[in-house]
């Protein structure tokens, strides 16, 4: 699910920019900017960081199917951390595609299946109960430093998203069992 949110966005933020596809799913680390992105203009969407909602992590996993019940791990519930960097020959250019960005994040912060519109082909075909919010994230200068100095130095107009509540869940059945549909209440008195 995690590619699978961050096409969706890929493709919501291409929308926005009407004009033409400029926004890559792609490590920014290895884009080579003399040949993507040296005379042009693109935006590169990529996942810098995983980290998982711990304040969730006890909720049981339970179904119950007519008179059976169905066991299974808990969800693993996800907040990616989503980095947008503008590259453009022009760094005015670079700085108003980055501008776009946040508006769009700013009237859109919650996607769902009803108010998301996305290509379902391929991997996308099995995708259709989502429900996942975008926040501004702002990490400190020292963060920044270490962010940029991973993906390889080069520091361009950016800006980071936390996407919160991602639920991965693999189809997989623990154990089964059988409601509980009486209590038997014969107690002997000694």
């Amino acid at each position: 699910m995690i590619f699978e949110v961050l096409k969706i966005i890929k493709e919501e933020l291409d929308s926005y920019f009407q004009d033409e596809k400029i926004v890559s799913l792609d490590n920014i680390a290895a884009i080579d900017i003399d040949k993507d992105g040296g005379n042009g203009n693109i935006i590169v969407l990529t996942l810098i960081n995983i980290q998982e909602e711990f304040a969730l992590k006890n909720i049981s996993n339970n179904y119950v199917n007519n008179t059976e019940v169905n066991y299974r791990n808990p969800k693993v519930n996800l907040n990616l951390y989503a980095l947008f960097s503008s590259i453009n020959s022009s760094y005015e250019e670079a700085l108003k595609n980055l501008t776009k960005i946040i508006e769009f994040f700013q009237g859109k912060m919650v996607f769902t299946q009803d108010n998301t519109n996305f290509i379902r082909e391929g991997d996308l075909m099995q995708v259709n109960d989502f429900e996942f919010i975008t926040r501004l994230y702002t990490p400190t200068f020292e963060e920044l430093n270490f962010i940029w100095g991973t993906l390889g130095g080069k520091q361009f107009p950016s800006v980071i998203y936390k996407i919160t509540l991602l639920n991965i869940e693999r189809d997989l059945t623990l154990k089964q069992g059988e409601l509980i549909t009486e209590i038997n209440h014969n107690f002997k008195n000694k």
